[in-house]
């Protein structure tokens, strides 16, 4: 499985890709996926130019910041800047917007939504992963004070929002707080219908099989959605998981490509996705 993902990527996937496989997967170094993520820093301490495939322009958004935090941590890296950039466009209520305005004039997919209104899904997945990195800083104190606002006033969601909140659950210090919120969280995910555990159905609003499995909120299987699930609901999913790649040897994923470029962008990174989850579960070696 390591062997066809290796072939698929070298085929396909842009160099920030190909170095973090190595990484990951061949023992390679940090050094090269580093430099290949601050390609995409911008000089006010943001990232963008189509980091997050489906925001082509070449602004600093919060979502590039993500990515670019996230892949930085996995490595040992850091972004300097980046929680003044967050802090700058940062609402007084501690969130962040989802897409903000300097998108406007650029491509970007039909979901990228300019708003200036502040995101618990956003503002969630930047929190959970400064806390990962052990960030002290008066950006992450009122964001993480938004989302523990947000998370309990919750009464209705939708599964890239839910998915967000059981990250930050999953990284916030106050460890017993986050338990009681998983717990709430976990019940509204299924009441509400949140989670694909086989039906197939898309929650509103879309794509046909656009939908959130088990594994998409509990990714290892020390995360606190874990406890959401029976055993074989898990086994079910991580079967289907790896049943998924493909011929070629790579994953796909389910929602819309909007511009061609990003099927060859997607592709390569929800294939390393699939392999983190079957390895963190031991399906994988």
């Amino acid at each position: 499985m390591i062997e066809a993902a290796r072939t698929f990527l070298w085929h396909h996937a842009r160099v920030l890709e190909q170095r973090r496989f190595a990484f990951l997967f061949d023992g390679g170094p940090a050094e090269p996926v580093v430099r290949a993520v601050l390609a995409y820093r911008n000089d006010d301490g943001g990232f963008g130019h189509a980091l997050e495939p489906d925001g082509r322009g070449p602004t600093s958004q919060p979502l590039h910041t993500f990515t670019a935090l996230s892949l930085l941590h996995e490595v040992g890296g850091t972004a300097p800047g980046a929680l003044d950039f967050l802090a700058s466009v940062t609402n007084p209520d501690g969130g962040v917007p989802n897409c903000l305005a300097t998108a406007r004039e650029h491509p970007r997919a039909p979901w990228w939504q300019v708003s200036a209104d502040s995101d618990l899904l956003m503002t969630a997945l930047l929190a959970s992963v400064l806390h990962r990195t052990g960030a002290e800083h008066p950006w992450l104190d009122g964001a993480t004070a938004f989302c523990w606002r947000r998370l309990d006033e919750l009464v209705e969601s939708h599964p890239y929002e839910a998915a967000a909140c059981a990250h930050f659950l999953d990284a916030v210090p106050d460890r017993d707080r986050a338990g009681a919120a998983a717990e709430r969280l976990g019940a509204l995910v299924r009441e509400q219908g949140l989670v694909d555990l086989g039906q197939g159905r898309a929650h509103e609003g879309y794509a046909a099989g656009e939908t959130h499995k088990p594994h998409h909120y509990a990714p290892t299987p020390d995360s606190l959605a874990r406890r959401w699930f029976r055993d074989e609901e898990v086994e079910r999913d991580l079967d289907a998981l790896a049943a998924a790649r493909q011929e070629d040897g790579g994953w796909t994923f389910p929602w819309p490509a909007w511009t061609p470029v990003t099927t060859h962008e997607w592709r390569p990174i929800v294939t390393i996705e699939a392999l983190l989850t079957l390895r963190a579960y031991g399906r994988i070696s």
